[in-house]
């Protein structure tokens, strides 16, 4: 399923393992943080992404709700949802823990690849 009657194309895969609101969480998530939606970008309505890609609107709004919570995207009333410019701060802080934690598993002396191994299975968990 994908939503194609609004600006951002985001796809749910009704087969796939991942709850539909984390499908929609990441997809958008990955294209706050690559650019492909800029700062200041509406998105779709909760219903409205919900009617397009054939799924419950609670299931949109959790995403969403996340989304804000992580800083990516800010509501501003009946004005809508929009993507937030926090975003650009979010990603620099990811890059400052990674820094953090490269500097820590060199301290406790990891291998890079045993340092990646972790982070790998941090990401897949």
């Amino acid at each position: 399923m994908s939503a194609t009657n609004h600006d951002t194309v985001v796809t749910v895969d009704a087969t796939s393992k991942v709850p539909p609101y984390e499908q929609v969480r990441s997809e958008l998530a990955r294209k706050i943080n690559d650019g492909t939606l800029a700062v200041g970008t509406k998105l779709p309505t909760v219903r409205g992404l919900a009617a397009d890609l054939g799924i419950a609107p609670n299931t949109i709004a959790r995403a969403y709700r996340e989304l804000e919570e992580a800083g990516l995207i800010e509501t501003k009333g009946r004005s809508g949802t929009f993507v937030g410019a926090t975003g650009d701060r979010s990603r620099q802080r990811v890059r400052d823990a990674a820094r953090e934690y490269a500097a820590t598993a060199r301290r406790l002396g990891l291998s890079d690849e045993e340092a990646l191994a972790i982070v790998t299975a941090a990401l897949e968990a």
